[in-house]
Formats: structure tokens, C-alpha cells, sequence
């Protein structure tokens, strides 16, 4: 990994009244680095994804992505750019069948002649072949999953935001995904950042790993350096509330 930051976030501010959900957070994920993400519930981190990735306006601070200011563009346009994501709760369409939904997708960055090609492409890598004509309302959560994951990966992303993909999927689905992930980026040289609670995930899958805390950035550095950090426990075992 080298050069500039394929995306650069700096004092990101987001308020919902009196609420400070992100309070001038700062960091940057280089190209091809696969960045961790955690902090307990309530942290921000959904709303740090949501405010780079166009559905909220920041209140100040700055998100450039490939060295472009990007606050306040729509996701779609985000997106054309080169930056995709999933969602916590999965936003597959539900009456689509499996390679529709990634269709979608697909049309991102492709025309109407290179759009059969990516869906293919796109359910092989995944291993959707046998559920692809499935309607999404009928998968269960594990699929279901991978085919946000795929949809997302179907716009061709320098840069894919994961929010949450891993919840709720056993040690060997688990495994599977993390795989896949990890593919994505050898392969296809895509830069990831992952929001997870599942920390066997979070440990096995990043490079580095940021925390987030009552919206402000608390710790940074490798898996085994968060994993002793003094602030992060107490974050998560709750020790501040017996000051």
C-alpha cells in the first residue's frame, strides 16, 4: 500500500439536535488496506458510513475520497465515483430475484452490453449460481448477506464500505465471507473498510482498526495493539461508568 489515501476524513462533524453522533473525527484509509472499524452500540459508526457515503450532510469537516471533497454530493453520485457500501440492515430488493438485484448493481458503472457479462461474473465469484433466480424474499440471512455484498461489489468499488456483513452468520459462513473479502481485494485491488461487532472478523480480516465512542475517535492501530488498549476496554466493559 502507498501513495495518498483514497480517502481522507477530517473533523466530521454530525449532530440530530443535541445529539454529537461524530465529533471532529479524523482518519484515512490507504489504497488497498483492508481498515477495521468497531465501538459499542450507539458509537457512530453507522453514522460515520451514512454521512461518507452521501445520505447525511455533514455538519462541518471535510471527506475527500481519490483526493475530491465529496460532503454533500448524493450517494449515487458518491457511488459513480468509485464508492459503494451494504447496509446494517440488508436493502436487497426483496420482489428481485437474486442476479436482478445485483443487476442493479451492475449498472453502475456499466452499459447495457457489459451489464450480463458483470452478473455473471459477478454470481460466479460469489457462488450464487444455484439461487439466482431465487427471490431475495425467500433467502435466508446468510445468503441474503452475500448477495448485499455482491450487489455492492457489482458497481466496481475502489472503495467498499461493509456495515455489518458478518452478524449473525456461524464460524464456517463466517469464514466464507472473510475469504471471499480478501479475494475481492487481491483480485480486484478494492480498498475495504469493515464496521463489525463480530471481533473474530474485525482480527481476522483487518490490517489496521479505528474506535469510535460516544461519536469521537478514541484509539487506532493494529488488532493486537487494540486489543490491549486501556481506552477500548473500557469502552466496551463499561469501566468509565465507575468514575
Amino acid at each position: 500500500m502507498s501513495g495518498e489515501p483514497i480517502l481522507q476524513v477530517s473533523e466530521l462533524c454530525k449532530s440530530f439536535g443535541n445529539l454529537a453522533a461524530l465529533n471532529r473525527v479524523s482518519f484515512h484509509i490507504a489504497p488497498g488496506e483492508i481498515l477495521g472499524l468497531i465501538g459499542p452500540n450507539g458509537a457512530g459508526k453507522t453514522t460515520l458510513f451514512n454521512t461518507i457515503s452521501g445520505l447525511y450532510h455533514p455538519d462541518g469537516g471535510q471527506v475527500a475520497f481519490k483526493g475530491q471533497s465529496i460532503g454533500g454530493l448524493s450517494p449515487h453520485a458518491i457511488c459513480k465515483l468509485g464508492m459503494s457500501r451494504t447496509f446494517q440492515v440488508t436493502q436487497a430488493f426483496e420482489h428481485l430475484s437474486v442476479a436482478e438485484a445485483i443487476r442493479i448493481g451492475a449498472y453502475n458503472r456499466h452499459g447495457e452490453r457489459g451489464v450480463e457479462a458483470k452478473v455473471r461474473e459477478t454470481v460466479a465469484f460469489f457462488g450464487l449460481e444455484k439461487i439466482q433466480d431465487w427471490k431475495c424474499s425467500d433467502l435466508g440471512l446468510a445468503p441474503l448477506k452475500r448477495v448485499e455484498v455482491a450487489r455492492a461489489a457489482a458497481t466496481d468499488p475502489e472503495l467498499l464500505l461493509l456495515d455489518e456483513a458478518g452478524a449473525g452468520l456461524n464460524a464456517s459462513e463466517l469464514a466464507e465471507l472473510m475469504e471471499m473479502l480478501k479475494t475481492l481485494r487481491r483480485k480486484r485491488d478494492m480498498t475495504l473498510c469493515v464496521v463489525e461487532h463480530v471481533m473474530p472478523m474485525v482480527m481476522g480480516l483487518c490490517e489496521r482498526i479505528i474506535v469510535l465512542d460516544y461519536g469521537e475517535l478514541i484509539a487506532e492501530g493494529t488488532p493486537e495493539m487494540i486489543s490491549k488498549n486501556e481506552k477500548v476496554i473500557e469502552a466496551y466493559l463499561g469501566r468509565r461508568s465507575k468514575r
